[in-house]
């Protein structure tokens, strides 16, 4: 569609500076290492953004291009029905945040996928930077899945272009260190990830980031029982990361070898 990438890429971007503004103001928590770590990680997200221009350049579509395709031809789930358009969006909202958060949760189930994602994992502190730190590889992936995902449902051009935005500004919003007052946090995680509950996933501890998959819709956690409210040890005082970790994390290089590694 005319504009798409304008749009999501204008979106994204003055999202990214609202949350960097307020986190900077109204913190959650102390960082520390931040422009190390903002190096490592927007980094990553240039290598990612590279490695999505390149699969456009050798794939006939992408998202958007095979929601086109599908509908044109009148493939998947949704291009088989006459629901209104309304109806329709909303259904594949639900349905690709749902594949979002069962992809989510078998990166942590399936070693060989768990190494790509640990990246991911890897930040020592949490802002809306950590947003953006994926392995180009797992980025690849997840592109595949979608397109896949994509052709089964048939939904129409505009809704991926939603969801999309959807996607990255809450998950912006959620990795954001931004202090919300417990009342608002409470009332707004009844529908959508907050930062507090996103923190959760991100602990040190196994049983603590092996929940709270959701990165959009808080529903599915509560669904599937992998909802986990609080850190153990307090929001202040929880350590977030891997186990093992020190401080090369911080380095772009051997981010992009982490999942190649021992580790």
């Amino acid at each position: 569609m005319e504009n798409e990438t304008l749009i999501r890429l204008s979106v994204f971007l003055g999202l990214f500076a609202l949350f960097a503004i307020v986190e900077t103001f109204i913190p959650r928590r102390t960082r520390a290492g931040t422009a190390k770590r903002w190096f490592a990680n927007w980094g990553l997200s240039v290598i990612d953004t590279v490695t999505i221009n390149v699969m456009a350049r050798v794939m006939p579509v992408m998202a958007v291009g095979a929601a086109i395709d599908a509908t044109a031809n009148g493939w998947g789930l949704l291009g088989s029905t006459a629901w209104p358009n309304w109806v329709e969006i909303l259904l594949a909202i639900l349905i690709l945040d749902l594949v979002i958060w069962f992809q989510h949760m078998i990166t942590h189930k399936i070693p060989l996928l768990w190494r790509l994602h640990q990246v991911h994992h890897s930040d020592k502190e949490m802002d809306v930077s950590t947003a953006i730190r994926f392995h180009p590889l797992e980025i690849a992936l997840s592109m595949l899945l979608k397109i896949g995902v994509i052709y089964l449902l048939g939904p129409a051009a505009f809704a991926i272009i939603l969801f999309e935005i959807l996607l990255n500004g809450t998950a912006l919003f959620n990795h954001s260190n931004i202090k919300i007052p417990k009342r608002i946090d409470a009332v707004v995680r009844m529908v959508l990830v907050t930062p507090d509950m996103h923190r959760v996933h991100h602990s040190v501890y196994r049983e603590e980031h092996d929940s709270n998959y959701g990165f959009s819709l808080s529903i599915w956690d509560h669904l599937f029982r992998t909802y986990v409210a609080q850190p153990k040890g307090g929001h202040d005082d929880m350590k977030i990361g891997l186990r093992w970790q020190d401080e090369k994390p911080a380095k772009l290089l051997w981010t992009l070898k982490l999942p190649f590694t021992n580790k």
